[in-house]
């Protein structure tokens, strides 16, 4: 049986860039009541609506929200080296907000999956048994993730991507359009799996991997 996420709270998208758009989309493709957005370059231009929502300030407009009355939506896009999408949703959590599970209608989820607060599931996904997924994990549209799956918190599986069975996914990971993951290989904390690269090894921690060759990168400051 496929997990119901618990979709009872109105929720505020958080960011209004392309992955914010996506994720509107899916929304209310699950029928949530989204009653606005905060962004802050929307707020400066004097913009009051985007896509149909209100707009309702920038980053101080959370303070104004009652944590227990609304949920959030983390509409930043998780981009290599940057470490926003993460420290938005930490703070919002700190202060004591919500993040929905978001599932789109058109992704197959096994019911023996554990999808932890803030997991996005975009349109077309696959997720087989007995697969985790951590918190303010994004996985995109039409990827894949088979038996036994482990995917630590705020990584982003992009969309095309496939993870056979057994893969071990570490805090921070980036897995690219079109990647795939060999079963029963680990990819370590803040690791890249370049677009369209075939992983057949384990990657260490903060290396990249393009095409079939891996190289360290330094760890970023942000």
């Amino acid at each position: 049986m496929t997990p119901t996420p618990d979709y009872s709270l109105p929720v505020v998208m958080l960011g209004a860039g392309g992955h914010a758009k996506v994720l509107l989309s899916l929304a209310i493709a699950c029928g949530l009541d989204v009653q606005g957005v905060c962004d802050p370059q929307l707020h400066r231009l004097g913009v009051a609506q985007w896509r149909g929502i209100m707009v309702l300030g920038g980053d101080e407009a959370l303070e104004q929200l009652d944590c227990a009355s609304v949920g959030l939506i983390n509409g930043i896009g998780q981009v290599v080296g940057s470490d926003l999408r993460r420290t938005v949703y930490e703070q919002a959590v700190a202060k004591g907000f919500r993040f929905p599970v978001l599932v789109h209608p058109t992704a197959l989820v096994d019911g023996s999956a554990v999808l932890a607060d803030g997991v996005q599931v975009m349109a077309g996904v696959i997720i087989q048994p007995d697969v985790s997924l951590g918190r303010n994990t994004i996985v995109n549209t039409r990827a894949s993730l088979d038996h036994d799956c482990n995917v630590a918190a705020h990584v982003h599986i992009a969309p095309g991507a496939t993870l056979c069975g057994n893969v071990q996914v570490a805090t921070c990971a980036f897995i690219g359009a079109g990647a795939t993951v060999i079963q029963g290989l680990a990819i370590g904390e803040g690791a890249v799996v370049g677009a369209g690269a075939v992983m057949a090894r384990d990657l260490p921690a903060r290396s990249i991997l393009l095409g079939q060759t891996a190289r360290s990168r330094p760890v970023s400051d942000e």
